[in-house]
């Protein structure tokens, strides 16, 4: 068995941003990041290759690091000027407003990463390429085991597990409608292979829809493009409003009604006075973990059932050159988009057939295309993730799940609560994991507070 000071389950942004977070505290640790992936820093979010998948905020609201918030900004533009990224002169715009592409964010994200470890002299930090497949607790320390049997032992382990992408997730206990098979969203090479002209159908209209449809772009697809999704939004544009008084500054409780006839009202307000809509709206973002946190179950399950769909819509919105194309698809006749609950899919030798239900109708039909794309976006139920760890740490009763079963439960330092009820001494979460204690825990400025709060909650 190995001996570490820390151990990180998982290398994506939010494992890198707190080792980096580690790395400036003074002192001397081993740390230890557990990740598959041959790089740090990228995980599901910032793997992507292509120029055309971008961050869906501009580089202003992308900072790391919570001190600096133009870090990004000054970062981007010291690599434009070295020549890279040469694209961005193309769109003519002020540094702090570009969307760059994601796998340049997660360039960035190792940089710094690599910056905090030159600093930092007496620390180190192990990268071991392997799947966690589990973990125990033990009096003064976790133990984690990967692939193969070999074992880590820390004073305390971190979930940083971040998202799981349903495309890329099998889900334990599924049913066709939910584990189908698809084309990955960020497989262009995969798409190329689909018939240039036939009808591609898609199920989810969120923003891992936008992905796919610059994939296709990519691919050389001319065809038809049906989109499904159960209430048929699709995300607005990301446009970059001037401020707007913060109308919520005061608001301690409110139930989800009142927020948000409060929150229309103001964007009327703002419409009245020539503003974005996306003004008022973009002053909610600071407060949404305070609210959600201070609101009843009951309260919550409102939300979920009668305002989520319109909230990712409004709130995670497309980036412009990805808005653009599915303006510009849409305008063409090529791409539709349907109000849809898929029922089934099933394989056909020349391509797919999906079983739907449209809203408002008590008949299903049947639909068929040369391919089908999963982007169904996040599973963030880990009942329904069928993985080792998640698995093995449910069943153990080290973790249990989080409110209304989104992620795991913890504490509001980050310390996980296990079946009991009692929170834990050595094991932590941050990033995606703790979606059921904040609601918006997966932006990369939630994910870099929770590193900083938790690097110096072990110092």
């Amino acid at each position: 068995m190995t001996n570490a000071d820390v151990l990180i389950i998982g290398g994506g942004l939010s494992g890198t941003l707190l080792a980096m977070q580690l790395l400036r505290l003074p002192g001397a640790r081993h740390i230890v990041v557990f990740e598959p992936r041959a790089e740090l820093g990228r995980g599901e979010a910032y793997s992507a290759t292509e120029l055309g998948h971008t961050l869906n905020a501009n580089a202003a609201r992308m900072s790391v690091d919570p001190d600096a918030p133009d870090d990004l900004t000054h970062w981007l533009a010291a690599h434009i000027a070295a020549g890279g990224w040469p694209e961005a002169a193309a769109q003519a715009v002020p540094v702090a407003e570009l969307f760059p592409p994601r796998a340049l964010f997660g360039r960035y994200a190792q940089r710094r990463l690599d910056e905090a470890l030159a600093a930092a002299p007496r620390s180190s930090v192990e990268h071991v390429r392997a799947e966690v497949v589990d973990l125990f607790t033990h009096q003064g320390g976790a133990c984690v085991e990967v692939e193969g049997g070999k074992r880590w032992f820390a004073p305390r382990a971190v979930l940083a597990t971040g998202v799981f992408a349903a495309s890329r997730t099998r889900r334990a206990g599924a049913g066709l409608a939910t584990a189908f098979a698809g084309l990955d969203p960020w497989d262009v090479n995969a798409m190329a292979q689909v018939p240039a002209n036939g009808r591609v159908l898609i199920v989810g209209a969120g923003l891992t829809m936008i992905d796919a449809l610059v994939s296709l772009q990519q691919a050389g697809h001319r065809g038809p493009i049906q989109v499904f999704s159960r209430h048929g939004l699709l995300p607005q544009p990301r446009r970059q409003p001037p401020p707007w008084p913060d109308f919520l500054a005061q608001t301690l409780h409110a139930s989800p009604r009142q927020l948000s006839a409060e929150l229309r009202r103001q964007c009327r307000l703002a419409q009245a006075q020539g503003v974005d809509w996306q003004a008022p709206l973009d002053t909610v973002r600071a407060h949404v973990g305070r609210l959600w946190s201070h609101a009843s179950e009951f309260q919550r399950r409102q939300f979920v059932r009668h305002l989520r769909p319109w909230w990712e819509s409004h709130h995670h919105r497309s980036p412009p050159l990805g808005a653009a194309l599915l303006a510009h698809l849409q305008a063409a006749g090529r791409l539709h988009i349907e109000a849809a609950a898929l029922l089934e899919a099933t394989g056909l030798p020349e391509g797919v057939q999906l079983l739907i239900r449209r809203r408002g109708e008590q008949q299903p039909v049947v639909v068929q295309g040369c391919a089908v794309i999963n982007s169904s976006g996040i599973e963030y139920d880990w009942r329904r993730v069928d993985k080792p760890l998640p698995r093995q740490l449910l069943a153990r009763g080290l973790v249990r799940p989080g409110p209304l079963a989104l992620g795991i439960d913890a504490h509001a330092s980050g310390a996980v609560v296990d079946a009991q009820g009692s929170v834990s001494q050595v094991l932590f979460a941050l990033g995606p994991p703790l979606r059921g204690l904040w609601w918006e825990s997966t932006a990369v400025t939630d994910v870099a507070a929770q590193a900083q709060a938790l690097a110096r909650l072990f110092s």
